[in-house]
């Protein structure tokens, strides 16, 4: 542990040198933030303040909409505000609490998605039932759940980085702290730091990509035995999930399902899950839902 004290800041390298790539990123993602901090509170408020607050769907929606919110806000100020400056610092305490936050903030997100899937393979598959199932007490226990599962996940994750020894180079190969890229900087071995990583990181977002992938397969064949017009509204909500499902878990597959070590590319994967994905949700689960686009009407006009 007295090692660790030899490095008070990591200096974060990047997207790019050249200075007017920085200037164009800068107004782009300056854009794309605004645009997901005003689509995801818009959702919010919606939801918020509209009786579809007390349907299960939209009730994990708004909470859908918080998580976007606060997993790109842990990174993405930070990065906008960095592409401005030449020398990009971080404290090792911010640091350390970037990496804590990330992951509980995205690991709530992931199981958040996974109870959205569970919702509607019981309003399609089970619609019978499925007041009963999905009441009030149960939603509330099922998001208490998606909480103490980010924690779960991400208080071994930042444990492990906080374990390490940071004495040499501080100079980090991203524009956020995240495991792979600290892993690379520590002054000893990380093989087994980096396997522990994987093992949580890696599996847990490849099992709950496969259980969602099952569910929505299972959505999909119970389908054929529903009305045309059952069948193209419950093929609209479904499709908004899915379509939020694989641009968040094709880009977090590929950065921690992986041998422990770092590529040029995981800069571009990690763009599209911390500010893309999260900027096309509000998108993604408007434009085709007719109850969410009544809701905004009646709110905002």
């Amino acid at each position: 542990m007295e090692m660790q004290k030899n490095v008070s800041e990591f200096v974060l390298l990047g997207l790019s040198y050249d200075h007017g790539i920085q200037m164009f990123c800068f107004a782009l993602f300056l854009v794309c933030y605004t645009s997901l901090l005003v689509g995801n509170l818009v959702i919010l408020i919606s939801i918020r303040c509209s009786p579809l607050f007390h349907q299960p769907m939209y009730y994990f929606l708004s909470h859908l909409a918080l998580m976007d919110i606060c997993f790109t806000s842990c990174v993405t100020p930070k990065f906008i505000g960095d592409l401005l400056v030449v020398r990009k610092t971080i404290s090792y305490a911010n640091c350390m609490l970037q990496v804590f936050a990330m992951h509980f903030f995205g690991m709530t997100e992931v199981l958040i998605l996974t109870v959205m899937a569970f919702d509607r393979y019981v309003a399609i598959c089970k619609p019978l039932h499925y007041v009963i199932i999905m009441n009030k007490t149960k939603c509330h226990l099922l998001l208490l759940a998606s909480w103490a599962g980010g924690a779960t996940h991400s208080f071994p994750q930042v444990f492990i980085v906080i374990l390490l020894p940071f004495c040499g180079p501080n100079e980090i190969d991203h524009y956020f702290c995240d495991i792979f890229p600290l892993l690379k900087v520590a002054c000893t071995d990380t093989y087994i730091t980096g396997v522990l990583v994987l093992a949580n990181s890696g599996i847990v977002t490849l099992v709950t990509f496969v259980v969602l992938f099952v569910s929505y397969i299972i959505i999909l064949f119970t389908l054929r035995t529903h009305s045309a017009e059952g069948r193209h509204k419950a093929l609209s909500t479904c499709g908004s999930h899915i379509t939020v499902i694989v641009l968040f878990f094709g880009p977090a597959i590929f950065s921690y399902l992986r041998p422990p070590t770092t590529y040029p590319e995981d800069k571009i994967f990690a763009l599209l899950y911390t500010i893309i994905a999260p900027m096309f949700n509000p998108l993604i689960y408007t434009l085709r839902n007719a109850e969410m686009k009544n809701a905004m009407r009646k709110v905002w006009c």
